[in-house]
C-alpha cells in the first residue's frame, strides 16, 4: 500500500477527565529483535524468536543473515522468526550484504564479519552511509581485519577482509554510539582466548546493559570492570551461545509515544505487557513522566500511567542519556509545560538517523516555539505552536514524536509519515484506532 506523503494530525485535546485508561498494544522491540537475531546466528542450533518486530530494520537484518548463508524462516502474521546458527561461523566465506538504514544491523554485522574468516562486502542506504562507523572499524583494524572503504573514509560501503582474532583486546570509543561497544561485545565470545574491550568516551549505557543481559540469556557472560575511572569488559574464552525459544518484549520506545499522551491529553494510558523490569532503557522515560506529575502503577497486564492531578505539568531539567531516543518525545511535550524544559546528555543524537538536536530546534522554531541548543542539551520554552508542516528528515522518531504536538495544537502536518516503517510501520493506524476508540468525536 502506498504511503501518503503527508499526515494531518487531528487536534483532539479537551479538558475532560477520563476514568478508564486508553489501552494500546505495540509491536516487539526493535533493539531486542535485532540483538536476538545476531545471538541466534552465533548459537549452535535453531532458535525461535517470538513476538519479533517486522519493520524495515529487522527485515534488512534477516535478509543479511540469509545472504550470509544462514537458514532463516519468517512468519510475519505470527511475529515469529526461526534462525539456525552455526556456532559462531559464517556459512559463506564471501558475500555481499545490504543493511539499509538499520544501525544495529550495520554495527552488529560489521563486528561479527570483521572477526570471522572471509571477505565481505557491506553497503547501506544513503542515510546510513552518513552515520559514523569509524570507532568500530578502527577496533576491527586493531584486531587484524582489513577494511577497504570505497567512498568516504570509515563509512559505508566497505569491504572487510577478516582473519579472525589477531589480538586479545580492543579499544572502542562510544561518544557517538554505544552500538559500537554492543556489537563487539556480542562477537567477543568467539575469541579463542579471553578478550578485553577498553571503553573510551561517554554515553548512556542502557543499551549495553541490555546487550549484556541478552548475552547471558543466550549463555555467555561478559564482566564489566571499573577501576580508576576506566571501564573494561572481559569475556572469558570457552563460552558458547545456545539456541533458545525466546520471547521478545513489546517495544518500549514505541510505547513511550502513547504514554506521553497521559500528561499531554490528561488521560490515563496502559500499554499491554510493558513493565518496569524491561530490558529496554526507554522504560526510564516513564520515570521522567512521573516527574511531570504522572503516577505509574505496574499491573500484571502492563504499566498504567495516570495523568497529573492538576491537569498540567511543569517544565523540568532532565538527563536523558539513558533514554535518548525519547528526547524528541520530551521535546514535543515541552511547549505545553508550565515552564522551560531542558534536556541534557543527548549530544550523541546529532549522529543518529538525523541530526536530532538541529531537527528539534528547527521544527520547534518554525512553530514559533523558542528553542536553544548547546553541544549536549536543548532548552525549550512553553508557547502555543502555530500551524506547521513538520519536516521529518527521514527520521522515524521525528515523525512519531512531533505528531504528538498536533494532537494538542491544530494545523500540524507531518511530512513523509512513511519513514515510520523503519521501526513501527503501522504507527498512524494504531494511533488513530486508539484515539478514535477513546475519543468519540475524533
Amino acid at each position: 500500500m502506498t504511503q501518503p506523503s503527508t499526515y494531518s494530525v487531528p487536534c483532539i485535546f479537551s479538558h475532560t477527565s477520563f476514568a478508564a485508561p486508553l489501552k494500546v498494544m505495540v509491536p516487539g522491540s526493535k533493539s531486542i529483535t535485532n540483538r536476538a537475531l545476531l545471538l541466534a546466528m552465533l548459537a549452535d542450533g535453531t532458535s525461535t524468536l517470538r513476538g519479533a518486530l517486522f519493520s524495515d530494520d529487522s527485515r534488512h537484518f534477516a535478509q543479511c543473515a540469509k545472504d550470509l548463508g544462514f537458514a532463516v524462516e519468517t512468519d510475519e502474521e505470527a511475529c515469529l522468526i526461526r534462525v539456525t546458527g552455526c556456532g559462531g561461523t559464517v556459512p559463506k566465506k564471501e558475500a555481499s550484504v545490504y543493511v539499509g538504514s538499520a544501525g544495529t544491523a550495520a554495527r552488529f554485522l560489521t563486528a561479527f564479519l570483521g572477526i570471522s574468516s572471509g571477505t565481505y562486502h557491506l553497503d547501506a542506504s544513503p542515510q546510513m552511509r552518513k552515520r559514523p562507523m569509524g570507532p568500530l572499524l578502527q577496533g576491527l583494524r586493531d584486531l587484524g581485519c582489513g577494511v577497504n572503504c570505497k567512498d568516504a573514509p570509515d563509512c559505508f560501503p566497505f569491504t572487510l577482509t577478516s582473519k579472525g582474532f589477531c589480538n586479545t583486546q580492543a579499544t572502542i570509543n562510544v561518544d557517538r554510539s554505544s552500538q559500537f561497544l554492543s556489537a563487539l561485545l556480542i562477537s567477543s565470545a568467539l575469541s579463542p582466548k579471553d578478550f578485553t574491550i577498553r571503553v573510551e568516551g561517554s554515553h548512556g549505557m542502557a543499551y549495553v546493559d541490555m546487550t549484556q543481559h541478552m548475552m547471558e540469556q543466550f549463555g555467555v557472560s561478559a564482566k564489566k570492570l571499573s577501576a580508576n575511572g576506566q571501564t573494561t569488559f572481559l569475556t572469558a574464552a570457552g563460552q558458547r551461545y545456545k539456541p533458545l525459544d525466546y520471547q521478545i518484549e513489546p517495544d518500549v520506545s514505541g510505547a513511550s509515544y502513547f504514554y506521553a499522551l497521559c500528561p499531554l491529553l490528561n488521560v490515563p494510558v496502559q500499554v499491554a505487557n510493558v513493565h518496569f523490569d524491561s530490558l529496554q532503557g526507554d522504560v526510564e522515560f516513564l520515570r521522567i513522566l512521573e516527574r511531570l506529575g504522572c503516577t505509574a502503577r505496574d499491573l500484571p497486564e502492563g504499566i498504567l500511567l495516570l495523568p497529573p492531578k492538576s491537569g498540567s505539568y511543569p517544565g523540568i531539567t532532565v538527563d536523558m542519556s539513558s533514554c535518548s531516543d525519547q528526547a524528541i518525545t520530551m521535546a514535543a511535550l515541552a511547549p505545553f509545560a508550565q515552564g522551560p524544559t531542558t534536556i541534557t546528555g543527548i549530544g550523541h543524537v546529532r549522529f543518529q538517523e538525523s541530526n536530532r538536536m538541529e531537527a528539534i530546534r528547527t521544527e520547534l522554531t518554525r512553530m514559533g516555539i523558542r528553542c536553544e541548543t548547546t553541544d549536549s542539551s536543548v532548552t525549550i520554552w512553553p508557547g502555543a505552536p502555530t500551524p506547521s508542516l513538520v519536516n521529518t528528515y527521514e527520521d522515524h522518531r521525528m515523525a512519531m514524536g512531533f505528531t504528538l504536538i498536533g494532537l494538542r495544537s491544530p494545523g500540524i502536518v507531518i511530512n513523509d509519515p512513511g519513514c515510520c516503517k523503519k521501526t513501527f510501520e503501522n504507527y498512524y493506524e494504531v494511533l488513530e484506532n486508539v484515539l478514535c476508540n477513546f475519543f468519540p468525536t475524533c
